[in-house]
Formats: structure tokens, sequence, C-alpha cells
């Protein structure tokens, strides 16, 4: 193996921020600076804002708000169908019991129909 090839290693090394605190790590430099760190990132110290200046998240919530009153639409329109449909089994309307009982009509083959006993070939499709 190659001697020299990997940096010195410092076991007490510091990371220091400008805010004024200092962590203790190990690294491959003695003394390390930053301007953030854990202890006054507006992320880990709660006083991050969202700035939303395309008002994606209030279209967002507009969408999600449209999207919950259609499902409950739905809901409410399939019930008042399953409620009609009971009444109607329930109670024969007039007009169905006089209605006139009507027969199928007949129909005539096509000219250049196949016979019922010959089967088409399904056709092939494309992969």
């Amino acid at each position: 193996m190659k001697k020299n090839t990997h940096p010195k290693y410092f076991v007490n090394a510091t990371i220091t921020c400008s805010c004024g605190n200092t962590i203790l790590t190990g690294a491959t430099r003695e003394k390390i600076s930053t301007e953030l760190c854990s202890a006054c990132h507006p992320f880990y110290t709660g006083q991050q804002k969202l700035i939303d200046t395309a008002k994606r998240v209030d279209k967002f919530e507009e969408r999600r708000k449209k999207a919950q009153e259609m499902k409950q639409k739905k809901v409410d329109d399939k019930l008042k169908r399953v409620v009609d449909e009971s009444k109607e089994t329930k109670e024969p309307s007039v007009e169905k019991t006089n209605a006139k009982k009507t027969t199928p009509k007949t129909t005539t083959p096509k000219k250049n129909a196949a016979p019922k006993s010959i089967k088409k070939t399904p056709k092939k499709t494309k992969k």
C-alpha cells in the first residue's frame, strides 16, 4: 500500500458557528467555521416561515377541499338512489302495474352474416 494517501484525521476537531455555538467532532480539518448550525437554523428552532409567492399551498388546499366535497356528494347521491329504489320496490307504482306487455320482436338474419355454428377467430393484437 502507498503511504501518505489519506489525509490526517483530527479526533477533537471543533466546528464554530457564527452564533457562537461550538461542536466537538472528528474531521480532517482541525477547525471548521460555519454560518448556521442546529442551534440557530430556523428549521430546527421552529421559527421557519413558509413564503409561498405563487400561492401553491392555497391552490392545493382548495383542490383538496373541492375533491372532498365531490366525494361526499357522490356518497350522498348514491345513498339517495338506494333509498329511492327501496321505496319503489315496497310500493309498486300505478304505471308499472298498468303497463302493456309487449312481445319481443324477431329479427331477420343479415344477408352476409355468418351462420352461428361458425366461430370467428379473434384478431391478433400487437404487443
